[in-house]
């Protein structure tokens, strides 16, 4: 197993528990490599492991833009149906979940997303903000899904639901991205029996939690691929999250405070708090 983390010093990567410090590397340059696991393991092959590891990790992202990916979970055509019922928009996502063209917007660039431990915000002219755990594709320049990580779309449901072409302001603001801690490599065919797990704390104490797994995304992640690349090219790559399949109920919106911490199998778990 191979994972990708960004320090400040620059990109370690880990293979097989083992971490090399890739310091004279950018982070553009490196996931953009060909073959790239095969390319990593070269590139370690004359290092010594190291034995320090940096307290603090950024977000492992460097100029790529953040796109998302739409009602690509069945529980999420719900609760974007609930939401704009009364603004009429709710046939819009009960079209789009079963139309040939999946939903696609630009979540953040590089400086708008938080990396693990960092804060997360909600808008200040939102009441109803939730965190949504998304599955994320790392995608290089050539359009090739080169590795996995975590990631979380800040959404203020109360704008989007008031009218749906509010979903740039919904989605789209400082600190509203998060992903991380790391970046799996990806090596092989993707396993979809991955599972997604969401909890929320607050005061020391779970107030939300939910699961669910990759086997309930409903387009494969080529499919939201070719999608995005058909007509828009990315210099450096691209991260794609790929929707989401938790949704806290209408009772529930995010305080100051809050942690957020979501898990996903072999990648591990991006905590965050609301700011």
């Amino acid at each position: 197993m191979i994972t990708l983390a960004r320090s400040a010093e620059g990109p370690i990567a880990t293979i097989d528990g083992h971490r090399y410090a890739l310091y004279s590397h950018s982070w553009d340059a490196l996931i953009n490599l060909p073959s790239l696991p095969a390319a990593i393991r070269s590139l370690c092959a004359g290092l010594q492991p190291s034995t320090t590891v940096p307290e603090a990790l950024l977000a492992p992202i460097g100029t790529q833009e953040v796109w998302a990916a739409g009602v690509t979970y069945y529980r999420s055509r719900d609760a974007r149906m609930e939401e704009s019922k009364d603004s009429g928009g709710q046939d819009f996502y009960a079209k789009v979940y079963t139309a040939a063209r999946p939903e696609l917007f630009m979540k953040a660039s590089a400086h708008r997303v938080v990396g693990p431990n960092g804060a997360v915000r909600i808008r200040k002219d939102s009441h109803w903000n939730v965190p949504e755990p998304e599955f994320t594709l790392v995608i290089n320049a050539r359009g090739e899904i080169v590795g996995y990580t975590i990631g979380n779309d800040m959404s203020s449901r109360d704008i989007e639901g008031e009218n749906p072409l509010y979903l740039p302001q919904a989605k789209v603001y400082d600190q509203s991205c998060a992903v991380g801690p790391v970046i799996l490599v990806k090596e092989g065919d993707l396993n979809r029996n991955i599972g997604i797990a969401l909890a929320i704390e607050r005061g020391g104490e779970t107030v939300f939690s939910g699961t669910t797994d990759l086997t309930q995304l409903k387009r494969s992640p080529e499919e939201l691929v070719s999608y995005l690349y058909l007509e828009t090219t990315f210099p450096t790559g691209a991260y794609l999250l790929t929707g989401t399949g938790i949704v806290p109920g209408n009772d529930f919106t995010l305080q100051t405070g809050d942690v957020i911490k979501i898990t996903i199998d072999t990648i591990g778990t991006l905590t965050n708090t609301v700011g």
